[in-house]
């Protein structure tokens, strides 16, 4: 069994690094997740509408704390969701919030080639991520960084999406499965900032 928890060498980071701003994005390495968590508050002005899809990493960063504090100067449009009785009025308010100013969340693989990989049962950060906002923000842990694209969608199907599962079933939902797969190649028509954070986070 591959080890997909542990953060490769810092040869490997910085290759990668390098790979993921060749193709378009505004990668950038951090020590720690105290950091992550600071570069994004010093990303997204104030006043800003933001989204975050399901993501664990976002939860270990603290991110998800800040947001439910209501401790941030941003529009929050997950709250506006949750707190949505009307069925038909929040699945408005997820559509709308497909491209909110900054959506934020995390793929399941990264490549030393500088290609992204997220999987989801239902699909709705994906379609932020493929076609969404100005600005998107994948802040990940370079534990799921991979050699290659092969690698990376073993690393979903195989170690990713079964974590997920338990942790889904943990809280008592019925679990979860794969059902859409993202491969982002590169991006050179907006802001899509990845943040990768030198520690395990995340599946």
């Amino acid at each position: 069994m591959k080890l997909w928890e542990r953060p490769p060498e810092r040869a490997t980071v910085e290759e990668t690094v390098r790979a993921l701003n060749a193709r378009g994005f505004k990668a950038e390495l951090f020590p720690d997740r105290k950091a992550a968590l600071n570069r994004i508050r010093s990303l997204i002005p104030s006043g800003a509408e933001v989204m975050t899809g399901s993501s664990k990493t976002l939860e270990e960063i603290g991110l998800v704390n800040v947001l439910t504090s209501g401790d941030h100067p941003w529009k929050n449009m997950k709250a506006q969701i949750m707190t949505e009785k009307d069925r038909e009025r929040q699945m408005k308010l997820r559509q709308m919030a497909t491209f909110a100013e900054y959506f934020l969340g995390s793929v399941h693989a990264i490549t030393m080639k500088g290609q992204m990989v997220a999987g989801s049962a239902g699909g709705s950060q994906l379609a932020a991520y493929a076609f969404g906002g100005k600005n998107l923000i994948v802040v990940a842990g370079t534990n799921k960084i991979t050699e290659d694209l092969d690698e990376a969608l073993l690393r979903l199907r195989e170690h990713s999406t079964p974590l997920e599962d338990q942790r889904m079933k943990s809280l008592g939902f019925p679990g979860t499965y794969l059902s859409k797969i993202l491969i982002y190649e590169g991006e050179r028509l907006r802001n899509v900032h990845v943040i990768l954070v030198n520690e395990k986070l995340g599946f």
